[in-house]
């Protein structure tokens, strides 16, 4: 049995205080959202930018969510 395959596919129910750092996390990046929004003009790089914004507040909330 691979530990870090069973961790990372498995339900990771909040502890306590995980869900007010997932909410510091999503309004940091969404601040950062708006700014891109604002300050960048249309294009596929715009849409790359918030895309992987995206993608790291999600792996960010995996950290928590698989390691503490």
């Amino acid at each position: 049995m691979n530990t870090q395959i069973e961790n990372n596919f498995k339900y990771h129910s909040p502890k306590p205080g995980q869900p007010e750092k997932y909410t510091v996390l999503r309004e940091k990046a969404k601040e950062l959202a708006y700014l891109i929004e604002e300050q960048c003009p249309n294009s596929r790089e715009k849409s790359l930018a918030i895309t992987n914004l995206e993608q790291s507040v999600m792996w960010a909330n995996a950290s928590i969510a698989r390691n503490e």
